[in-house]
Order: structure tokens, then C-alpha cells, then sequence
């Protein structure tokens, strides 16, 4: 890809109060919650996932997350989204009035019944249930399924890409209107980030929308441009880079938000997100996670002062 090819713009969607929060022993009053959504807004964030409808007793992390989509749902021009595992979610998030739902699928069988209590192709059924719940109640929420665990499993080992694409077929024949792949647990590599998001962009088109990378071995950036390189504009990023998946032995938070800003920012690419109101956001945050391990590259050097201002920043 040369200099012209670069996009534009990308779109980083905030994934901490979920992602990150759901790992952690410590629930965050909700009062801090809605202050992060504020934050994270008044620097330019405009996609926020903020919670999840699961059962409490099993992430009562994540309990309060109706009152964080009626609060989210007040700030104009925000996208929120939720995660949902099952029909019941689903339903919940219907009338909660979230923009968007994020429906999990493991393509690796080991994970999904760790995860889920299911085989990928019994999610398949529950997606497809879910789907037509959505058209019943004539509901405009969009459906988006994160393929989890596409590029390798802590417990499985091996994922292949044929696996991962036929999954990716069968969303896509149910109806739903995007897709995203994830490496829950930091295997991928950048060749291998390059490679399948090319095939899974020959398959989805445009509906392929979304790269979640963690930074579980240090590869999190390097594989997100490897998903730029591949046309990919949308990105999920946890501030801090807090968190990891409950199943996924090992595995550490999402890529941090402030340091994916800050790749951006320095190829010129806009993520409309402003340096110094996100970093004010962080230092909130440890604050409120006093004691947690947080994560990222320029909350510790700084930015340099060679950095290209974008429009926001001059």
C-alpha cells in the first residue's frame, strides 16, 4: 500500500467499560462509568461499547449497563453498543435502545464451549434466532458478530482460516450487517493478520467492519496495520489496554486506545479523538483502577515533538 492508499480516517471504538472492566475483580461505580462515557465522548470518541447484558451473578461488573446506554443514548452523535451472548441479551439490548449489538462467535470449538457452553454451530442457531427477533420486532439496532478466537486459541492451539471464513459465510446468509474478527488471545502474527483479513474481505465486502487485537505478546499495533494494510478502518481499543478474556489464559487487554490515536496521528490519518482530553481520560481512570496493571507506550514516553498535527491538534 503506498502513501495515497492510506485511508483518510479510521474509526476507534472505545471498548474498556466492557472488554476491559469485565476481567477485573473490582466493580466501577456507575457514577465513574458515566463519567468515562462524558470523557471519552468530549474528546472525540463517538463509538462506545459500554457494557454487556449478561446475567449479574455471572459479570456483575457489567450490571448496570442499561443505565450506561440511557445515559450514552443523551449524547449526540455517539454510537453505542453492547454485548450479547444469547436471545435474552439480545432482547434486552433491543429495548434498551443501544445502537448496536456485538453477538460473539468462537471459531474455535475448545473456546466457544468455554465461553458459551456451545458448539460454533449451535451460536450460528442462537445468531439466527436473534436475527429474526430483531425483524419481528421490527428493531433498527444493527447486529454485528465478532468472530473471537480467529487466529488461535490458548486452549485449542490451531484455528484454521477455512473454519474462520465458513463461519464467516454463515453470518453473513443469516443477515447480519457487519462482522469483525478478533485474536481474543494475541496468536496472530502480521502476516497471518494480512492474509485473512484479505480473504475475509473477499467474502464480506463492506460488511466486513471491525479489527480486535490484543496485546498479549506484543503484537497488537503491528497487527493492526496489518489490518489497515488490508483495507480495515474500524478498530476496537480499551483505554489503558486493560483487560483479557475470562477464557483465554494469558491474555491481556485490547491494544490501547491513546497509543492506536497516536499511530494514527503520526501517518496522518484522522480519528477525529483529541490527544490531551484522552490522556486527562486515562489519568482518570488509573485513579478509579488504582493498583491495576495498565498498559500503553505513550502514557509512559509522551508524545514526541516531531508528531504531524492533525486539524484537531493545531
Amino acid at each position: 500500500m503506498n502513501a495515497s492508499q492510506w485511508p483518510e480516517r479510521v474509526t476507534v471504538r472505545e471498548v474498556g467499560l466492557r472488554d476491559g472492566l469485565q476481567s477485573l475483580a473490582r466493580t466501577l461505580p456507575t457514577a465513574q462509568k458515566l463519567q468515562w462515557i462524558q470523557a471519552a465522548y468530549d474528546a472525540g470518541v463517538r463509538e462506545i461499547e459500554v457494557g454487556s447484558f449478561v446475567p449479574p451473578k455471572l459479570l456483575p461488573q457489567l450490571a448496570d449497563t442499561h443505565d450506561l446506554v440511557a445515559f450514552a443514548k443523551t449524547l449526540p452523535g455517539l454510537c453505542v453498543t453492547v454485548l450479547v451472548p444469547n436471545l435474552k441479551g439480545a432482547e434486552r439490548a433491543m429495548d434498551s435502545g443501544a445502537d448496536g449489538m456485538l453477538l460473539p462467535l468462537s471459531a474455535s470449538h475448545a473456546h466457544s464451549l468455554a465461553n458459551l457452553r456451545k458448539t460454533p454451530d449451535e451460536v450460528l442457531a442462537d445468531i439466527a434466532a436473534m436475527v429474526e427477533a430483531r425483524r419481528l420486532r421490527g428493531s433498527a439496532i444493527q447486529i454485528e458478530v465478532g468472530i473471537s478466537t480467529a487466529f488461535g486459541c490458548t486452549l485449542q492451539g490451531r484455528v484454521e482460516a477455512d473454519e474462520v471464513l465458513r463461519l464467516l459465510n454463515a453470518v453473513l446468509a443469516l443477515g447480519v450487517d457487519r462482522v469483525g474478527l478478533a485474536d481474543t488471545v494475541g496468536y496472530a502474527d502480521p502476516r497471518q493478520v494480512g492474509a485473512l483479513f484479505a480473504q475475509a474481505r473477499q467474502v464480506a465486502g463492506p460488511r466486513l467492519g471491525c479489527g480486535h487485537f490484543h496485546d498479549t505478546r506484543g503484537l497488537g499495533l503491528a497487527n493492526l496495520m496489518a489490518a489497515l494494510q488490508a483495507g480495515e478502518t474500524r478498530f476496537d481499543a480499551c483505554l489503558a489496554g486493560i483487560g483479557g478474556c475470562p477464557h483465554a489464559p494469558g491474555a491481556s487487554g485490547n491494544v490501547a486506545t491513546e497509543d492506536v490515536v497516536y499511530l494514527m496521528a503520526s501517518m496522518g490519518i484522522e480519528t477525529g479523538i483529541d490527544f490531551d482530553k484522552l490522556m486527562a481520560l486515562r489519568n482518570s481512570v488509573a485513579q478509579w483502577l488504582t493498583g491495576e496493571c495498565l498498559h500503553g507506550a505513550i502514557a509512559q514516553a509522551g508524545l514526541p515533538k516531531t508528531l504531524r498535527p492533525t486539524p484537531l491538534m493545531a
